[in-house]
């Protein structure tokens, strides 16, 4: 009898030791997002396996170009992907299908946004952003609803950073920031 009320407790602890670690994982160090919908194509399709890196923005800014997940500003249950274009302080103006971003010292810079592949950014805006915003688009911009449409996300609402698609299998990779 002792030996089987034993061997009942090394499984009882290798199960809540397995949940612990599982538990801090997913809570602390990175969680897995589904992709719905068609706003980051050609980068990522509707049902992309991904996995978001929720300790890297603790230890570092976040960078122009990275893809991150992040809550909606106009409903914090929901969750977005969307491409970092615009950093805190920084002045973006869409005009002519071109997007230029104006650093804190007033250079002006025209996005070379490879990752479009014909993807056009129509309209006309011009914006400031404050020192805690982050101005986030879609790839595909004529089928993304982002910062043009609902302004700016705050770094509170900041999720993680997408660093690999786990699915499907073929396509399995890792992400990081375009150099612009």
């Amino acid at each position: 009898m002792r030996k089987v009320l034993w061997s009942f407790f090394e499984v009882a602890e290798t199960v809540i030791i397995a949940v612990a670690v599982v538990f801090v994982i997913r809570a602390f160090v990175a969680q897995p997002f589904l992709v719905s919908g068609a706003s980051m194509e050609p980068t990522f399709l509707n049902g992309d396996y991904l996995l978001v890196d929720e300790l890297a923005y603790r230890f570092r800014a976040p960078e122009r170009g990275e893809v991150v997940v992040f809550r909606y500003p106009g409903d914090h249950k929901s969750f977005y992907i969307k491409r970092l274009i615009g950093l805190p302080g920084e002045r973006i103006v869409i005009n002519d299908e071109k997007v230029t971003v104006y650093t804190n010292n007033g250079t002006g810079k025209v996005l070379q946004e490879v990752y479009l592949e014909g993807s056009k950014t129509a309209g006309s805006l011009d914006t400031v952003l404050k020192t805690n915003e982050f101005f986030v688009m879609g790839d595909n911009r004529s089928y993304s609803y982002d910062s043009r449409s609902w302004g700016p996300v705050t770094t509170g609402d900041l999720m993680g950073l997408v660093r690999f698609r786990l699915w499907p299998v073929n396509h399995a990779m890792a992400f990081s920031a375009p150099s612009y």
